[in-house]
């Protein structure tokens, strides 16, 4: 296929913020355009987004079932060729049924759904339709995230045992969403987000970098909620004890009221013969400690110290920063590597992209994690 992939994108108006992520990330390779969208409910929102988006007046459309219907009557070499989901949480699942059913690839925010049953229809639906889905779990699409992950694999730190996972805010500590702010409001309600707060929204995170590296499963969990402030609807902190399937134990939090906080997500993996340590907000080291050895230092550029992963999702020489944007355009290069592949009839064995797969998991984790704040038994078993 000598072109570009196509892409249509449901949510991202002006006013969205990570829409323009996701817009400058698919773009970063110049593997993919955006074509069409249906950036908001409200048709006029939608084609001030179209216009300043520079596309087409009749491929900027008001909902998107129009679009589907709309996308889907052109020839294959002008239609959008998959779906970008930006919306609020409790759209995701209708916007991805549809975009299946109607023969579009998907990749969508996190967390899929807003419970398990609807990540169950779109995990049979993934695989009647043998369409491709990509989760945007963005921090596990750093290079040193993928060097991590191979430490981890290649056995250097021997039997994991320990696992650290935290990721604190603190832009939630006061009453936003009684203030005026969008994010703040829709994340804050219950009805948009789902049945959790602070987990919901980045707890999801810190359980699927921890399953990455590790390549162990969350089997069980102990947790404690707390609404920190007052009059809002679902938990601002979440403290969570851990069980993993094969012998590790762990904790992970998640806390949206730790005032100073920007979005310190940070995991500690301890083995054997060993431990590795990655921050979010110096995502450029990945520290090495080994049994007896000085502590190493490994950074992004140096690829006579890094593994092919490592390497491949690397984009810049050693020194300079790479962020957010460039960990979203590997999920969008990886997502149109398995795309291509599979209009020609070839399934990439390992696309390095979050799946709908992990997309179950994360509600699994979530509805385990509530059931246990809620509960006065101490351990909750996840299904499997």
């Amino acid at each position: 296929m000598n072109r570009r992939l196509k892409m249509g994108m449901v949510g991202g108006c002006l006013s969205s913020f990570i829409g323009v992520v996701h817009r400058m990330a698919a773009g970063l390779d110049n593997e993919i355009e955006l074509v069409c969208g249906a950036f908001n409910a409200d048709v006029k929102l939608s084609k001030e987004a179209g216009a300043a988006y520079y596309l087409e007046d009749n491929r900027v459309y008001g909902s998107y079932a129009e679009m589907f219907e709309n996308e889907k009557q052109l020839p294959e070499d002008e239609r959008m060729d998959f779906v970008s989901i930006v919306t609020p949480n409790f759209l995701h699942f209708d916007i991805a049924k549809m975009a299946l059913e109607n023969g579009f690839h998907v990749v969508c925010e996190k967390p899929m759904t807003v419970t398990s049953q609807e990540a169950e229809q779109l995990v049979e639906l993934v695989e009647s339709t043998g369409l491709i889905f990509a989760l945007t779990h963005p921090y596990s699409a750093y290079p040193l995230v993928k060097q991590a992950k191979h430490i981890v694999e290649s056995g250097q730190l021997g039997n994991i045992r320990k696992v650290v996972v935290e990721y604190p805010q603190g832009w939630l500590a006061t009453a936003l969403e009684t203030a005026g702010n969008q994010q703040a409001s829709w994340r804050t309600n219950p009805a948009k987000s789902g049945k959790s707060g602070s987990i919901g929204d980045i707890g999801v995170h810190a359980q699927n970098l921890a399953e990455y590296i590790t390549g162990q499963k969350i089997s069980e969990v102990c947790a404690d909620f707390t609404t920190f402030v007052s009059g809002r609807l679902l938990e601002d902190d979440a403290n969570v004890l851990i069980h993993f399937n094969k012998g590790a134990k762990g904790i992970l939090y998640a806390s949206q009221i730790s005032v100073g906080e920007e979005n310190n997500l940070k995991i500690r993996v301890y083995g054997e013969l060993g431990g590795i340590e990655w921050q979010q907000q110096e995502p450029n080291s990945l520290i090495l400690n080994l049994l007896n050895k000085p502590m190493q230092i490994l950074r992004t550029g140096d690829n006579a110290n890094l593994c092919k992963q490592a390497i491949k999702n690397a984009r810049l020489p050693g020194g300079h920063p790479e962020g957010l944007i460039e960990a979203f355009a590997n999920i969008y290069r990886n997502f149109a590597e398995a795309v291509r592949a599979n209009k020609v009839g070839f399934i990439l064995e390992n696309s390095d992209i979050a799946s709908v797969h992990d997309g179950l998991s994360g509600m699994r984790f979530i509805d385990a994690v509530v059931e246990s704040a809620a509960s006065n038994e101490k351990w909750i078993k996840l299904k499997q």
